[in-house]
């Protein structure tokens, strides 16, 4: 992933609350574990009505979601973030979310943001009068802005640290290959041990 320090894009108002995974993506679109591939799939079955807001001509290239209470609760499916991504969303704000949306949502690089009812609110109305409004979320200070109004977001230590760095557990791991080799080198020989040359630990072992 790409380091993320700020983002600032225009917004998508979605004033709909309890947003479940299965709206954000339906299962029948769920059945492949590429992370690609899920644009069209996105709040698909109601993408048939031409006034909502993804099929507005004027939102396209938005990348700021803003949605009501209790975004993507329900099933623990990682394609609705993987859906989220590939149409082009770098960010959700919204005054709560389902627990497990939001640790896979920052695990793949989506910024999860949780604001108060009356930010939310006030976000929601300026974006749907103006299709052209921003909003900058800055991941350093933890604010979000827009025009004179800002507001402080929490967001997990660990969570932020590996945004800021642009890695996800794999690559944070792989930063401390030296330190792994020299643990496993120096374990007791009666402790199980992968296989010398072993794909998944290809470093000699005494």
């Amino acid at each position: 992933m790409e380091p993320l320090r700020s983002h600032t894009g225009r917004c998508l108002p979605l004033r709909r609350s309890n947003v479940d995974t299965d709206q954000i993506i339906p299962s029948e679109y769920c059945r492949s574990v590429r992370r690609t591939g899920y644009a069209d799939a996105l709040f698909a079955r109601w993408r048939t009505d031409p006034d909502f807001v993804l099929e507005q001509p004027e939102r396209a290239g938005a990348t700021v979601l803003l949605a009501g209470a209790h975004f993507a609760t329900g099933s623990s499916r990682e394609h609705a973030v993987w859906a989220l991504r590939d149409w082009g969303v770098a960010a959700v704000i919204a005054p709560s979310f389902g627990d497990i949306f939001c640790r896979n949502a920052l695990k793949n690089g989506l910024l999860a943001v949780a604001l108060p009812d009356r930010a939310v609110a006030s976000l929601l109305e300026r974006a749907e009068r103006d299709a052209a409004f921003e909003t900058t979320l800055d991941l350093v200070e933890c604010r979000v802005s827009a025009g004179e109004q800002s507001w402080a977001f929490d967001i997990d230590a660990r969570a932020r640290r590996l945004l800021l760095a642009g890695h996800d557990d794999i690559t944070a791991t792989l930063t401390r290959q030296d330190a792994i080799a020299r643990h496993e080198r120096t374990r007791p020989h009666w402790l199980p041990a992968l296989t010398p040359g072993s794909a998944l630990f290809p470093t000699e072992q005494s």
